[in-house]
């Protein structure tokens, strides 16, 4: 990787968890932290899906030692951010890319997250109990994300190719 690509993606950590701190939607059962599904979004369009993942990681791995975010911040923020990236790769559609987060995050990351969350948290979940939360904040982020790059675009359209 390059040191752009680098510094690119240590900002995009900077803002997930920074924007993690200030904005979040309760969901009932969860904080929903819609900056995360943004970034991941941006990330998946900007450097790719193994990039957006790493991104993801990280900012997941600070929130956790902050005491920002939850064990639930690992499997909802990386499949959410490779399936955004892999999504746009196929497409070169942002859109696509936030489809890909919303899916990722919202439906896969959430019924993945019900045994992830039984065996290191000691929870006794239904199935579908972080589907509400997830999704809710998946799409609020992604839709975020989407408005941000189409916004990008139209100022410099020789960021986004």
């Amino acid at each position: 990787m390059r040191i752009q690509q680098l510094t690119w993606m240590a900002m995009l950590v900077a803002i997930a968890v920074v924007g993690s701190m200030f904005i979040s939607i309760p969901t009932g059962v969860a904080r929903a932290y819609p900056i995360q599904h943004m970034v991941n979004v941006i990330a998946a369009v900007t450097v790719g899906p193994i990039g957006a993942v790493l991104v993801a990681f990280v900012t997941g791995l600070i929130r956790i030692m902050t005491g920002t975010g939850s064990l639930l911040a690992f499997p909802g923020g990386m499949i959410g951010a490779f399936l955004a990236g892999i999504f746009f790769v196929r497409t070169n559609r942002v859109y696509a890319a936030a489809l890909g987060e919303t899916i990722g995050t919202g439906v896969i990351a959430s019924l993945i997250a019900v045994p992830y969350a039984k065996l290191l948290m000691g929870s006794t979940f239904g199935a579908f109990f972080f589907v509400p939360a997830f999704l809710a904040s998946s799409l609020t982020g992604a839709l975020l994300g989407w408005l941000v790059l189409s916004r990008v675009k139209q100022l410099r359209p020789s960021v986004l190719k």
